[in-house]
């Protein structure tokens, strides 16, 4: 019998399966899950269709909740919570309730690191200026819909034409908004040979989307005298100026710092052994 306690910092996809993998190795072991924002499991594929009104409650997005996860699995989940330090040699790490503001240290026998992404940033000028966003989780994409809340007549741009920014453009042309996309490389879906490419541009088109390809963001300007952007001014690097009610930006995902220090523990091996 073991008593040992594995530490998950993260939850979601990645978080989630090691915790479910850790029980099925160990069942014993108190498993404890820290997961920063406020749902530990969501379909993340499903948030630009939470945007455009395909799906209607955000309830449908939720796969698993601490609750769930606790009656099936056992763990112990604790969400709004933020891991901040970790003491490898006192095998401790300094945890954060966001809503509280308490903070507590809390011993590990296994480590896993699950934190993912996040969203792509480039030192654009003006980037984090009100009125532009990410999409990464359900915080995310409640923010989108309160901006563009009783919008009539809303401009919106997508910087990148990747998956995230084809699904939100579409979306977002649900929600009846004008929409540009925005692109650096010569075509969308880059993965996509260029002639396939090609048919997503016609059917962008064919549905209202306006299409810049091959041209970078040089910056994210107010409005000037005779322009009316609730956002920015999407300034391309020809010198195109595009106004823009709402900014998404879907230029892929940041891997987080980890430091080679930090253990990785090969949870099949050190189970077998708990």
């Amino acid at each position: 019998m073991s008593n040992k306690r594995v530490v998950i910092v993260g939850g979601v996809a990645g978080g989630a399966s090691a915790a479910a993998r850790a029980r099925r190795l160990c069942e014993m072991c108190e498993i404890i899950v820290f997961e920063r924002g406020p749902h530990v499991s969501f379909a993340n594929c499903g948030l630009p269709y939470f945007v455009g009104g395909e799906i209607l409650e955000q309830d449908s997005l939720l796969l698993q909740t601490p609750e769930t996860l606790r009656a099936r699995f056992n763990l112990d989940v604790r969400v709004s919570t933020e891991v901040v330090t970790i003491d490898r040699v006192a095998q401790v790490v300094k945890v954060r309730e966001l809503v509280t503001g308490r903070e507590y240290d809390q011993p590990y026998d296994a480590l896993v690191l699950s934190t993912g992404a996040s969203p792509l940033k480039p030192a654009i000028p003006g980037i984090d200026r009100a009125g532009h966003f990410t999409v990464r989780n359900i915080p995310d994409v409640e923010r989108i819909m309160a901006w563009i809340k009783d919008c009539k007549g809303c401009r919106a741009v997508v910087v990148g034409g990747g998956y995230i920014g084809l699904e939100m453009a579409e979306q977002l042309r649900h929600r009846g908004l004008g929409v540009t996309v925005v692109e650096a490389l010569s075509q969308v879906m880059t993965p996509l040979d260029p002639e396939m490419a090609a048919w997503l541009h016609g059917e962008l088109k064919t549905n209202g989307v306006e299409l810049y390809l091959g041209e970078p963001v040089a910056a994210f300007e107010p409005p000037t005298a005779g322009e009316s952007a609730r956002a920015s001014v999407v300034v391309l690097k020809n010198g195109q100026r595009i106004e823009a009610d709402i900014v998404v930006l879907g230029l892929g995902c940041a891997r987080k710092h980890r430091s080679r220090k930090t253990p990785v523990w090969n949870l099949a091996r050190w189970g077998a052994s708990a």
